[in-house]
């Protein structure tokens, strides 16, 4: 007996005693796996003449025995497959399990991993798999009862593919489990939920027939089983549009691409032009959770006639529309073009320019008309977004632009940077915004207090790429983008900056013995009217900001050795002045004030403490 991994054996014991309602779903994921194990050999017989293309599924009843059995004649699998496959749940993903479901609810953490084949356990006592792969000489035999384990035996089979043996649990208070051993239930099953796979799926089904030489007036009729084809297998991006419904999208989504959720967005279209293609296009609910690695692959799946070319053609998709997934089917394409042929082929990059000029109509119809919806799609897809800004120096920002949203100060949700800027005050010549770890945190930063009073919109900047857009950007319809960090920020009236410049010249002195305390660590010290109740912050001068320094030294293999050219300002208004002012003659008490207040600046900025020892020792000996 092998034993499971540890988090696949909590999935699996979520599978097995989860008050999960839909249990039914567990016909579609085998169902659809069958088709995907299809599909691969398919791809194969293009090349392999010796393969067998008369593909089908087959699903058998056996109520004595309480067995529902789906086989098809796919690719199947190996022993070292089976082992890989099915005695890992969400495999390479142990980190990520951990993370990405702390605190959810049992049926939660079900949809966030997707059912898959272990959902046969939610109405399973045992499950076994007899598969012989293509290509193999030898068949084998997976077999669990659930959590504790399972086994893996070579035996004999005919014909390539797999047999899945379900052994139904017994009927309970709350579930009848034998409704799926009746034929009128499995059929509406796959007439609900596979009806669009390609492939036939095949059941014998009882029909009442009339008996050979049975008098007219009085007919006499037997039960008979018959062979029958249980789907339609027209593809749904080959119906006319009017015979599609959004209900008839989100279930091909679900049942294609194994989610658990509706997605977001359904995009069903015929592209006539220079390229005549069709497409399903959709947009997940959730991202996957190894999306922003490095090792997801993005795509969409390519056809050729409702012949699968390539399960994720990456050429057709920009990386930051990585997050979009669907079919697209061309009759221009040759249907045994290859990977090099497919980077050069003209109508290939003619639908991919198609394909993304469709999904950007898409999106900003989407954030006009269901903005609910865009939000979450940009909450878990707006990073994709946002580095497609970024990268490439810019290349595509003019694209992606008006796709991009931010946390506003005003509104306390997000905003595009088109509502913004419609929105700003009079005089008002740049677009504001404040960088962080959290929105929290943005929130208490010294150096917002003041233009928040003054009624103005701060956008708030929390992800690492966030500033570097604004920088790439430069503008918005004129509009510069403007750091509340920067040096030289400043919401003062001509009266205020008067001021300001007297305080300065009575403090001049004082002011510079503070910067020779500090030595280095910072370019200037001077005095400010941009704080309200905090005595002190840190600005920046020059290209850098203080959130780039940040962003930069968190990197793999950082050397630390990127600064900003960072300015300590004291606020002309607090009584901080006062008491720096009575040791000013002091140097060494006034080395241990400087002390303090650069490090709460530090803090206050989200950095570490500069000097642990000399912060502490200092703080002590002023108390």
């Amino acid at each position: 007996m092998k034993q499971f991994k540890t988090e696949s054996k909590r999935i699996l014991d979520l599978m097995i005693n989860s008050i999960y309602t839909n249990k039914e779903i567990f016909l579609r994921e085998l169902v659809s796996n069958a088709s995907d194990a299809i599909d691969k050999l398919k791809f194969i017989s293009l090349t392999d003449t010796k393969v067998n293309s008369d593909f089908k599924i087959n699903i058998s009843i056996d109520k004595d025995a309480r067995t529902l059995t789906i086989e098809d004649n796919g690719i199947g699998m190996t022993d070292k497959d089976l082992e890989k496959n099915l005695g890992t749940i969400a495999e390479s993903g142990t980190l990520a399990f951990k993370k990405e479901n702390a605190g959810q609810t049992d049926n939660e953490l079900i949809g966030q991993f997707g059912v898959g084949f272990y959902s046969a356990f939610m109405v399973a006592d045992k499950i076994e798999v007899y598969t012989k792969a293509y290509g193999a000489d030898k068949a084998f035999k997976w077999a669990s009862s659930g959590a504790e384990g399972y086994t893996i035996d070579e035996i004999e089979k005919d014909g390539l593919g797999f047999k899945i043996v379900i052994y139904l649990k017994a009927d309970g208070e709350e579930y009848k489990y034998s409704d799926f051993l009746e034929e009128y239930k499995i059929s509406s099953l796959i007439k609900q939920y596979s009806d669009y796979i390609r492939y036939p799926i095949e059941m014998l089904m009882t029909r009442s027939k009339r008996k050979e030489g049975s008098p007219d007036d009085k007919p006499e009729y037997e039960q008979v089983k018959e062979l029958e084809t249980l789907n339609s297998m027209v593809p749904l991006w080959k119906k006319a549009k009017s015979e599609v419904s959004e209900d008839n999208l989100k279930e091909f989504y679900k049942n294609e691409f194994h989610d658990y959720q509706d997605p977001l967005k359904s995009v069903y279209a015929k592209i006539e032009g220079t390229v005549t293609y069709d497409t399903l296009l959709f947009v997940p609910a959730r991202a996957p959770f190894d999306y922003y690695s490095k090792d997801y692959k993005k795509g969409v799946k390519l056809y050729c006639n409702g012949v699968m070319i390539m399960e994720k053609c990456e050429e057709l998709i920009p990386d930051y529309f990585g997050f979009v997934r669907g079919i697209v089917d061309s009759s221009d394409l040759s249907l045994n073009i290859s990977r090099e042929i497919l980077q050069q082929d003209r109508q290939v990059k003619a639908i991919a320019n198609s394909l993304e000029k469709k999904i950007s109509a898409e999106l900003k119809k989407m954030m006009e008309d269901d903005r609910e919806n865009y939000e979450k799609l940009f909450a878990e897809f707006g990073l994709s977004i946002k580095f497609g800004v970024y990268a490439g120096f810019g290349m595509n920002k003019d694209k992606l632009k008006d796709l991009l949203m931010f946390y506003s100060s005003k509104k306390e949700k997000l905003v595009t940077l088109s509502e913004y800027v419609k929105e700003m005050q009079e005089g008002q010549e740049d677009i504001y915004y404040a960088c962080g770890e959290s929105y929290e945190k943005i929130a208490s930063l010294p150096q917002i207090e003041k233009a928040k009073d003054k009624g103005y919109e701060i956008l708030f900047f929390k992800d690492g790429v966030d500033e570097f857009v604004a920088k790439i950007l430069i503008d918005y319809e004129g509009k510069k983008f403007k750091s509340v960090s920067e040096a030289d920020f400043s919401l003062d009236s001509d009266e205020e900056k008067k001021e300001l410049d007297q305080k300065s010249e009575e403090f001049k002195d004082l002011l510079t013995a503070i910067k020779e305390q500090l030595g280095d660590k910072v370019k200037e010290v001077r005095l400010t009217a941009k704080l309200k109740t905090y005595p002190v912050c840190l600005t920046a001068a020059g290209d850098i900001s203080i959130e780039m320094e940040k962003v930069f030294n968190s990197m793999p293999n950082a050397d630390g050795k990127m600064k900003a050219e960072k300015i300590l300002e004291i606020s002309s208004t607090h009584k901080i002045l006062d008491t720096l002012k009575k040791y000013s003659e002091d140097k060494e008490t006034l080395k241990k004030y400087a002390t303090v207040l650069y490090e709460q600046a530090r803090l206050l900025e989200g950095l570490s403490i500069d000097d642990v020892t000399g912060f502490v020792t200092a703080m002590s000996d002023i108390m």
